[in-house]
């Protein structure tokens, strides 16, 4: 618990100290790790204002036994370190749904399920309209069996910026 608010007290003073940047007013790319089984996602940055923005990525799995969609969305603030360099932080929560049906060992199973996410990441942004970053995820299951643990995603995206 008392990291948990050290790092909340971080993060909002953090918020009154941060120096403006340049960041894209909008980015398209994909977000590739675990991403609690989805792997690829679909990834969409929009610029808020000078220090947030909006994140929202989609992944969608389809296999022969097995299907899953999941939409998240995350509010984060940015801060220059030095550059093109930035790291940022934020919040959100995903949604989604999923569906199980093995013939092999007769099991069928689907439902719906609500994530609380959290996110931490450093990004670069190139001279060219392309950015990269490598950001940190963890994910608490509230409502459903799917997202009912807690999955701690590491993933590396690449963003075109336009």
């Amino acid at each position: 618990m008392k990291r948990i608010i050290l790092v909340v007290s971080i993060l909002f003073g953090g918020v009154f100290y941060a120096s403006a940047q340049q960041i894209s007013d909008n980015a398209l790319g994909l977000r590739l790790g675990d991403n609690d089984g989805f792997g690829g996602e679909i990834s969409y940055q929009h610029k808020l204002s000078p220090e947030n923005r909006l994140e929202i990525d989609m992944g969608y799995r389809d296999h022969s036994n097995y299907n899953a969609f999941k939409l998240t969305g995350l509010y984060q603030w940015v801060w220059n370190i030095d550059g093109g360099f930035n790291w940022y932080a934020g919040f959100g929560a995903g949604i989604g749904s999923w569906s199980y049906d093995s013939d092999f060992v007769n099991v069928k199973d689907d439902g719906m399920f609500l994530n609380a996410d959290g996110n931490v990441g450093i990004e670069y942004n190139f001279d060219v309209p392309f950015l990269i970053s490598l950001d940190f995820r963890p994910e608490i299951g509230i409502i459903g069996d799917y997202g009912k643990d807690t999955d701690l995603d590491l993933a590396l995206s690449v963003r075109y910026q336009f």
